[in-house]
């Protein structure tokens, strides 16, 4: 796996440490196996959003610390330079760019995601909350709640991101889009 990753994972790790929980406190509180977390604090497998998603919910914490290491610190606003944006790389098909991960208290997290083409079928999942994408560029299958929807430049969608989804980069070529995660 990558160094992202290793480092996520070596959060995740000492989050349930300065909790006191074990592996498998933190699994049912996160509605996912034990197993499952112990891949993830393990650095050895890929880290889905969604569980970051769901664990930072579950315990009270802004996901950018999860993705960074550092506290937010601004207040009033926070400005992300073009290339200065935290970049994680899930997998080679995902790759996220945290637009704001500096503001205290934020209700959102904002990122610009990059779906990059292949022949695997989706993958879905879900986490509490709603969810809003606009697709900057290339056209998107958007699998959600049962249905399936083609998105192209400029179109954009809003959902309960609580109901099963996932997407696919189509045409062969890479997708970004706006993310907007509440």
């Amino acid at each position: 796996m990558n160094h992202e990753i290793a480092q996520i994972a070596e959060r995740l790790r000492g989050l349930r440490d300065a909790l006191g929980l074990n592996p498998d406190q933190v699994a049912e509180k996160c509605g996912i196996s034990t197993s499952d977390y112990l891949k993830y604090e393990s650095g050895k497998s890929d880290i889905p959003m969604s569980f970051l998603f769901i664990l930072a919910q579950t315990f009270e914490i802004d996901t950018a610390e999860l993705l960074t290491g550092e506290s937010a610190r601004a207040s009033t606003f926070c400005v992300t330079r073009k290339g200065s944006e935290v970049s994680v790389e899930r997998t080679k098909a995902y790759k996220y760019l945290a637009l704001c991960t500096g503001f205290v208290g934020k209700r959102a997290d904002i990122f610009v995601v990059t779906v990059e083409p292949n022949d695997k079928d989706i993958t879905l999942n879900s986490h509490a909350g709603q969810e809003f994408n606009l697709v900057i560029k290339g056209s998107l299958h958007l699998h959600v709640g049962g249905n399936d929807l083609i998105l192209n430049e400029g179109d954009s969608i809003y959902f309960d991101s609580s109901k099963p989804h996932g997407m696919k980069a189509l045409g062969g070529n890479k997708v970004e889009f706006l993310a907007v995660i509440l």
